[in-house]
């Protein structure tokens, strides 16, 4: 058993570990990606009342009850055998068994032997043909139980967490309440904000603010416009950004660098609904609404006295936390097809190489969405008209950083904790997420305790 460790963020204790849950969870399988056709975009199959899943190739994706417990997923894969593998649960167990395909399958990189059965856990991939599938064991039920990429490719989410968002962001949309996006770099505030805009039924366009880009000096001046002659260099008037927006949405994307001198009359406007451009004596109304974004902690920014609380009390209407792309990895897939369509308009033979596929599911995504749109936009340059190849992806995805060595020598009981901790990895081949099973923690803080022991849990895949 693995043993705990002096650290108040990650000792083991009981009442930290037993979950309460308060939501119906099930097993799912999700089909993450099909190499040959990465538009077509995932899908996920619920297997609440499923005992047996039958894996094959077929003329088109479908997934069928062929009996009352049994469900057969088709993929148009030509590297798939017609009867390729099977899932099948024995009690609360789950084991994948190869049916004699010619090209074989894999579990987390590792090839299964003849007909032997395997135990699947949660966060297993599983790879048949050119085709990508994922096991999770306790995922929420939501939606139907055959949920498929067409239903989500324009502005669903696969992602729980995510969802809550979308589900919350679509609730406001109709009104005019303020909105507060928050969330680290690249994570689509903005194509969130845009897509509340077009769910608001506003006639209005949707005008982009970035508030920190505006040099201070002439902040009011494109904000809120000016007259001709107002001020030097005013040689026609102005109608400004927030006139703009009349009818429609204003978004003041990182708002938190907006000049602390410019934050009044914002303010004002906000309050008021009326502009008051430069040089003019008179206010103009306006039919404003406002989505506001920030990376910045905005709270910590009024302490500091670099924002205006009371600017933050009229922004901060309702508030979205939108998560970053690692804690939403059920989303990359979703993500894959829809940035491959919007990159390479036109193109139906867009090809990821498994290898490459696999990088980009593994990738932590530390700037978010934004990395994997220049990820994939530069592959498919390299690529030309061929498969995407792992070689075409940025180094920073196809070669993950290696652990680095512990900066302080390990007590005694951060020694056996490593050791613990290397037994359990061979002993699950470097399955990080049996690993967090086995002790009763979540796979990330099995993910901190590799790092803290510069370990690397692929050496343990051939074991």
């Amino acid at each position: 058993m693995l043993t705990p460790v002096g650290d108040a963020h990650e000792t083991f204790s009981e009442h930290q570990h037993l979950r309460r849950r308060t939501q119906e969870t099930s097993p799912h399988l999700e089909l993450l990606v099909e190499c040959e056709r990465p538009l077509a975009g995932p899908a996920r199959y619920r297997l609440t009342t499923v005992r047996t899943v039958r894996l094959g190739r077929g003329p088109q994706r479908r997934a069928l009850a062929a009996a009352e417990d049994v469900l057969e997923v088709a993929v148009p894969d030509g590297w798939m055998s017609s009867r390729h593998a099977e899932l099948r649960r024995t009690g609360d167990v789950w084991e994948l068994t190869d049916l004699g395909s010619k090209n074989g399958t894999l579990m987390n990189g590792v090839r299964l032997r003849g007909s032997e059965a395997v135990s699947v856990a949660d966060d297993d991939v599983l790879q048949l043909g050119h085709t990508l599938f994922r096991f999770r064991d306790d995922l929420p039920v939501t939606g139907p139980a055959i949920l498929d990429a067409r239903d989500l490719l324009e502005s669903g989410s696969l992602s729980p967490a995510f969802a809550i968002v979308v589900e919350r962001a679509a609730a406001v949309a109709p009104t005019r309440v303020p909105v507060l996006l928050r969330g680290e770099t690249g994570t689509g505030k903005e194509v969130l904000a845009q897509t509340i805009h077009g769910l608001s039924g506003r006639a209005g366009p949707f005008v982009a603010v970035n508030s920190g880009a505006i040099p201070a000096e002439l902040v009011e001046s494109e904000l809120f416009g000016h007259r001709k002659g107002a001020f030097s260099g005013a040689l026609a008037d102005g109608i400004g950004l927030v006139r703009t927006s009349d009818g429609g949405t204003l978004f003041l994307d990182e708002i938190g660098d907006l000049p602390l001198e410019a934050q009044p009359a914002l303010l004002r406007v906000i309050q008021e609904r009326e502009v008051t451009p430069v040089g003019v004596a008179r206010p103009v109304a306006v039919d404003l609404r406002v989505i506001a974004a920030t990376h910045r902690d905005l709270e910590a920014l009024v302490a500091e006295g670099k924002f205006r609380p009371d600017l933050l009390a009229r922004i901060d209407g309702v508030a979205l936390d939108l998560p970053p792309l690692r804690d939403r990895r059920e989303d990359v897939p979703l993500l894959l097809a829809r940035l491959l369509a919007k990159l390479a308009p036109g193109r139906t033979d867009v090809r990821l190489a498994p290898d490459a596929a696999q990088a980009l599911l593994d990738h932590d995504w530390p700037r978010n969405v934004r990395e994997l749109e220049q990820a994939l936009a530069g592959a498919l340059a390299l690529s030309t008209t061929g498969a995407i190849e792992k070689a075409h992806l940025p180094r920073t995805v196809r070669e993950p950083e290696a652990p680095k060595a512990p900066e302080r020598e390990l007590t005694a009981e951060e020694q056996q904790h490593r050791r613990d901790l290397v037994a359990l990895l061979s002993e699950h081949r470097g399955n990080l997420a049996a690993v967090a099973r086995a002790v009763g923690k979540g796979r990330t803080q099995v993910v901190r305790w590799i790092a803290r022991y510069a370990l690397d849990p692929d050496s343990f895949r051939d074991g």
